[in-house]
């Protein structure tokens, strides 16, 4: 667990490393310093609190958004949804080194959330 870290919504870990592999658990687009707050409105605001939420699970283990080799991706309204968050996903990464990634439309996410994003992550070895 990350101290700074989001409140989970079930019972889980932030993270968890094997072999330099990192899974970071789906986070919600939850405010870590008031987590009953409302969600942000829209799935522009929901995205980019969810990538904030992730930052800070993987800057409390030491990495980064450049670290991370897949992210998956949980819509609740796919097809509403689906072109905005592609037009965003590209600001949070360095130009030309975007993950891997999919994307899967849902019936539905907790806390009523548009989207939860989680990441799979690769430590970089000691030199």
């Amino acid at each position: 667990m990350v101290s700074s870290g989001p409140r989970p919504v079930a019972p889980f870990s932030h993270a968890v490393e094997t072999d330099g592999w990192v899974f970071i658990t789906g986070q919600m687009p939850t405010d870590p310093n008031n987590p009953d707050a409302p969600l942000p409105e829209g799935i522009e605001a929901q995205t980019s609190r969810v990538v904030e939420n992730l930052k800070i699970v993987l800057s409390g283990i030491g990495l980064g958004l450049e670290h991370v080799t897949m992210a998956r991706i949980y819509l609740t309204e796919f097809e509403r949804d689906y072109a905005e968050l592609n037009a965003l996903w590209p600001s949070f990464f360095e130009v030309g080194k975007l993950p891997a990634r999919t994307t899967v439309g849902v019936t539905a996410l907790a806390v009523g959330a548009l989207v939860e994003i989680d990441l799979v992550a690769k430590r970089p070895r000691s030199a």
